[in-house]
Formats: structure tokens, C-alpha cells, sequence
């Protein structure tokens, strides 16, 4: 305690400065100092947490605040500066370095000061903590960018450029560090651009600088000579220089070394993205992209993504009319060309992802509000004639089937145009009987969306749900089962009681199907609907007779017992006698499964619920049950929870210190 009162101590001249300028009373004083001493004996605890120094030094942030709007509020006279207008601020970066002290791996808290230095202004600070930040954590990208920006911001493009260049020969596989120093070096040359501009230096040559008109403009007349003597340059070697940097030769050569140390699509994509909308002249963006798309080319040919990014080059925003009709005929022949040569090529190793990547092209743009339904038509029209070609040839992947099923499901206006929707549900019923379909959870959803749209057919719609059920296998598998049962929406008993019934059928029929690789899967997250269908039920004894029938007839594991219990939880209140009947058997069969996850949860119940000792009880007969490191982790997390529950500082801590300001 006597970090604390020595922290105290420190406190009195700011506190005595505000009370003397009128900022804060007497009452208000002695309720922060409150909170603070609060706060510091959080930090002197044995295990201080993170979370302890944020609380604290978000508290100061509210403070400060709030003397900024009182002080713009009372209009005090300007005086020399005082203790009280930096103490706040410098009690935040106080904060910060003693957390930083316990938490120098915390890449997060080093980013969350140099944010709060730069919030403050205070320049020289910002490039300390980057320093320091950088020494330890050299391979974390985020802190050479925001160091590079810093520099950038203060007018230190050099050093700027030395950190990013550091940062890339550590970090060579990183796309956000070469997006980064593509970006910058992008900007030099824009800069570099204007400034030839306003000398009246032309790019292919030299021009006559405008000193007169500069100097009439109120420029110095040194200035301007030495503007003018850069202007004039040192001949052809000066002018062909100038040429080839506003040509980007240098951002050219930085685009080829990041292709050489990543040759991925995620880098050509992030900065195509960055070239496409950097604010510089059309002629430099268009020979940039050119460059950056023939390594393109020669890199990944053949990579789905790429394929995308390259048939989608001239589809910009701005495009319109006849230019866009083109633009969008062009990307589609294409793709649809890449498609057909991937999936007839038995060595192609990624054929789905570009049928993948084709699919969700033709997606976005039928879903775009804005373009005209003739081309809509078209694209869809497209996708149509792809799939029927593949399917004769070989076989059609999936993406393509489960998109056009589902684009002719949503966009019902474009049916008029389209010729071949007159027996959509047959178009549905053969894709699913297709190779790539007929096991695809994909298709089959979409299948069952046709029908359920277009067919009317209440028994052929249960029959193909079953048999989607039984084909269907894979990761969304539980998609399948689960189609048609929405149980968040549910709120009130009826509807309830329907869906649980529906619930159970479901159940019982997955209990056929034990042997299947998805079946533990499928069941659990039947169970885990059940558990939220089950809170709405009002009465006590209905939820819990459903979760007796529902533990005796199926197979609950932790996952299923832990939404059980959470969900009973949710629902407490003024029931709190009956849900703890019912969370009481839940954690019964839940600590045959998990004790220490079960014995945690139901310990946490009951010390809200003020049955501290039951709940300690119940803690210590499960660290008899469980060894090594599962007692340890137990032991942990109790700990962390107890600590949480009895000294954490209020939250709302600044918005009752905004209330004070109420007048």
C-alpha cells in the first residue's frame, strides 16, 4: 500500500491547480480521488491484469475530456500554463508505461499508446515508444507502418523509407508491408510531381520555372532561386532521371521485388486495389497497373483469384454505358474461357476455385442494383450455357450449380428475359443428380429453395429434404439439417413447441446414422437448437420434462450440456428458484462429460446468486476430480473470476464523471 499512497501523493498539486481554477469542486475532487486509489490498488495486486491499466487509464482519458469541454465552457483567460493543463495527459502516459512494464509482449497495448501519443500530439514521444516498440516486436508489420506514418507525418520521408525498408527485409512474406512501401513511394512520386508542376518543369524535358508569378504570390525570393535552380537541373542525365521517376520507375521496381518475395495473389490484389484508387494521374496508374498485371501473368497463371483480377481489370466504378457493356462482356469471356480450360484439364489443380471465382463474379453483378437488367440477363444467360456445355463434357463443379439455382431463386424479375426458366425445379432435380451435386450441400439447399419457391409441393418438399439428409456429406452438412428451422426468430410457446418437435423427429433420425463422420457434429447442433427453442417455454416443469426426454433419448455431450445450461441461465431472474432446480440437473449430467468446465459454470451461478460457500464447495470437490493441467487451468480461471467479481472498479466510471458536468 505504499505505491498507493506515494501515488496519492503525487495527485495533490494537479487536483489543488483545478479546484483553484473553478474546474472541479471540492466533492468532485475527493470522488477521483476515490476512484483512483481504486484503481492503483488494482495495480499493486500480485497478478495485475491488462484490463486493470486500460480501466484506469480510460478513466484519466474521461477526465481530461472533461476538463478540455469545462474549460471551453468557462472561457478562462489564457495564463501561463499551469500543472493541472498537463497532468492528465501526462497521468495516461504514466499508465501506459507502467503497463508496458509488466506487459513488453502486449503488441496491442504498444499500439494503443503510440495511438494515444499522436491523439496528444506529442511528436518526440510517438517516436520513442516506436523505438522501443520496434526493439522488441521486430516482426510485427503494424508497428513499422505506424512508425513509417509518424515520420511521414513530420515531414521525414527518408526516414520514413529507411523503417518501411527495415521492416521488409524482416517481414518479407507480409502484404500489408509491401502494400505499404508501394504506397509510399507512390506518394513520393506524386509529391515529387506537383512540385515539378509548380517550378514549370515539364516531364520530358525543362520547363521555366514560374518565379515571378511565385514571388508575386508572396514567396521568398530565396525560395525561389533555389527552386529555380533545381528547376534548371545538371543536364540530359537530370531530365532523363525526372522522365523515368515520373514515369514510376522506382515504384516499378519495388512492385517486382514484392512479386519476387511473395509471389501470392493476396499481395497482387491489395495493391491493384491501391493502384486502382491512389489519387495520381491516369497515364501512371494506367502504366503501373500494366506492370503490375504482366508479372501477373507470368506469376499465377493459372491461380483462380488472379484469373479474376486480371478478366476484371477495366470493370472500374466510373464505367458506364456502352464502355461498361463492353468491360463486362470482356471480364465474362474471360473467365468463362478459364473456366472451360481448368475444367478440362485433368492437371489443373484448383478447377472448383475457379469455377468458385467465376460464380461469385457473376453474383455480385446480378445483385448490383444499378445495372441494367438486359445485362443481368446476360450473365446469368451465360453461367447457364457454361454449366450445360461442362455437364455434357465432364462434369459442372458445384459453385456453379448451387449460383445459378440460387440467382434464379432470388432474381425473379429477370425470368422474362431468361428462356430457359420454364421448368426450373426439373434444372434443379438434374443438378443434384450431377457428380459434383448430388452430395454437395450447396446445390441441395438450393435445390430445396426452387422447390420450396416454385414447386407448391408441401410432401415432395419433406421428401427431398430427407433425401438431401441422407446424401449430403462434409463440412456444411449441418446446413442441410437444420434448413427450414430458424430458431432465433421463435418468441412465443406455440411456435416453440413446434420447432422442438421438429427437433426431435430430426434427432431421432440422425440417431440412424452413428456410423457417418458427420454425426456427432449434426447431433450436437441439433441439441445446442434445442437449447435455445427451450428457454422461450414459460413453465419451469415443461423445460425441464423436454430436457429429460431430450437426455434420455439422445447423446448430450459438453457442447450440448454447456447450451443447455447457459441458455436456463440467460432466462433467470425471478425465476431464480426454479432455473436453479433445472441448471442444478443440467450440471449434474454436464460434470459426467466435463468437471471442471461444468463444476466453473455452475460455481459461477451460485456465487451470483449469493450461495458463495455452496459454490466454493463445489470448486473444491472438482480440483479432487482433475489433475495436472486441468487443475491448474480450474484453479486459474476461478481465481481470475473471484478477482473480477469483488475488485473490479464500476463500469460507467466516466459516464458519472460526464454526469458531474450536468448543470
Amino acid at each position: 500500500m505504499e505505491r498507493v499512497q506515494f501515488q496519492q501523493e503525487q495527485m495533490l498539486a494537479e487536483l489543488k491547480d483545478l479546484v483553484q481554477k473553478g474546474l472541479f469542486t471540492q466533492k468532485e475532487v475527493k470522488q477521483i480521488m476515490k476512484k483512483r486509489t481504486a484503481f492503483e490498488t488494482a495495480l499493486v495486486r500480485r497478478v495485475a491484469k491488462k484490463n486493470d491499466y486500460l480501466r484506469y487509464a480510460a478513466y484519466e482519458m474521461g477526465l481530461e475530456a472533461l476538463r478540455k469541454k469545462r474549460v471551453d465552457r468557462l472561457k478562462l483567460p489564457k495564463q501561463g500554463t499551469s500543472v493541472s493543463d498537463y497532468a492528465l495527459v501526462r497521468r495516461q502516459f504514466h499508465i501506459f508505461e507502467r503497463a508496458l512494464k509488466k506487459f513488453k509482449s502486449d503488441v496491442g497495448l504498444w499500439i494503443q499508446y503510440i495511438q494515444l501519443a499522436k491523439k496528444e500530439g506529442a511528436r518526440s514521444l510517438v517516436g520513442r515508444i516506436c523505438a522501443r516498440a520496434l526493439q522488441l516486436h521486430p516482426h510485427v508489420p503494424s508497428l513499422y507502418i505506424l512508425a513509417a506514418q509518424h515520420e511521414l507525418a513530420h515531414l521525414s520521408p527518408s526516414a520514413a523509407r529507411v523503417l518501411l525498408q527495415r521492416g521488409i527485409r524482416l517481414n518479407a512474406e507480409s502484404v500489408d508491408m509491401w502494400r505499404e512501401y508501394v504506397r509510399f513511394e507512390l506518394g513520393f512520386v506524386e509529391s515529387m510531381r506537383r512540385r515539378w508542376e509548380l517550378l514549370g518543369i515539364d516531364v520530358n524535358g525543362k520547363g521555366k520555372a514560374k518565379a515571378q508569378e511565385e514571388v508575386e504570390e508572396g514567396m521568398d525570393e530565396r525560395e525561389v532561386d533555389q527552386m529555380q535552380m533545381e528547376a534548371d537541373g545538371e543536364g540530359d542525365e537530370s531530365e532523363q532521371a525526372r522522365r523515368e521517376i515520373m514515369q514510376g520507375a522506382i515504384v516499378k521496381s519495388v512492385i517486382s521485388n514484392a512479386v519476387k518475395a511473395l509471389p501470392k495473389a493476396a499481395l497482387f490484389v491489395s495493391v491493384h486495389e491501391l493502384l486502382s484508387s491512389y489519387p495520381t494521374t491516369p497515364s501512371l496508374r494506367s502504366s503501373l497497373l500494366d506492370h503490375l498485371h504482366s508479372h501477373l501473368q507470368q506469376t499465377l497463371p493459372t491461380d483462380p483469384v488472379a484469373v479474376r483480377l486480371t478478366a476484371t481489370r477495366n470493370l472500374t466504378a466510373s464505367l458506364s454505358g456502352p464502355a461498361l457493356v463492353d468491360a463486362l462482356k470482356d471480364a465474362n469471356e474471360k473467365m468463362t474461357a478459364a473456366v472451360r480450360a481448368a475444367c478440362s484439364d485433368d492437371s489443373h489443380k484448383d478447377a472448383e476455385g475457379m469455377a468458385r471465382s467465376y460464380a461469385e463474379f457473376v453474383a455480385e453483378w446480378v445483385k448490383k442494383g444499378d445495372v441494367d437488367d438486359s445485362l443481368k440477363a446476360y450473365l446469368l444467360t451465360s453461367l447457364h450455357m457454361l454449366v450445360q456445355r461442362l455437364l455434357k463434357s465432364s462434369s459442372a463443379p458445384a459453385p456453379l450449380l448451387a449460383t445459378e439455382l440460387s440467382l434464379l431463386t432470388t432474381e425473379t424479375s429477370l425470368h422474362p428475359l431468361l428462356p430457359f426458366t420454364k421448368n426450373i425445379v426439373q434444372l434443379a432435380t438434374k443438378y443434384t443428380a450431377s457428380p459434383a451435386g448430388k452430395a454437395d450441400a450447396h446445390v441441395w439447399l438450393a435445390r430445396l429453395e426452387v422447390e420450396k419457391a416454385f414447386a407448391d409441393n408441401a410432401a415432395q418438399l419433406q421428401k427431398s429434404a430427407r433425401e438431401a439428409r441422407a446424401l449430403v456429406q462434409g463440412e456444411d452438412v449441418v446446413d442441410v439439417w437444420l434448413w427450414g428451422i430458424n430458431v432465433d426468430d421463435v418468441q412465443d410457446e406455440d411456435s416453440a413447441i413446434q420447432i422442438l418437435k421438429s427437433l426431435e423427429e430430426l434427432l431421432s433420425e440422425s440417431m440412424r446414422m452413428q456410423d457417418a463422420p458427420s454425426f456427432r457434429l449434426v447431433h450436437t447442433s441439433l441439441l445446442v437448437r434445442c437449447a435455445t427453442a427451450l428457454k422461450v417455454l414459460s413453465s419451469h416443469t415443461a423445460r425441464l420434462a423436454h430436457f429429460r426426454r431430450l437426455a434420455a433419448g439422445f447423446l448430450l455431450d459438453g457442447t450440448a450440456l454447456r447450451a443447455f445450461f447457459d441458455a436456463e441461465a440467460a432466462r433467470a431472474g425471478a425465476e431464480s428458484k426454479a432455473s436453479d432446480a433445472l441448471l442444478r440437473e443440467v450440471f449434474q449430467a454436464w460434470r459426467r462429460r466435463d468437471v471442471a468446465d461444468a463444476a466453473l459454470a455452475w460455481a459461477r451461478w451460485l456465487l451470483a446468486a449469493g450461495q458463495g460457500r455452496e459454490a466454493a464447495e463445489v470448486v473444491q470437490r472438482a480440483r479432487a476430480e482433475v489433475e495436472g493441467a486441468d487443475k491448474l487451468a480450474l484453479e486459474e480461471a476461478w481465481r481470475r473470476f473471484c478477482d473480477e467479481s469483488t475488485q473490479r472498479p464500476e463500469e460507467g466510471e466516466v459516464e458519472d464523471d460526464d454526469a458531474m458536468d450536468q448543470d
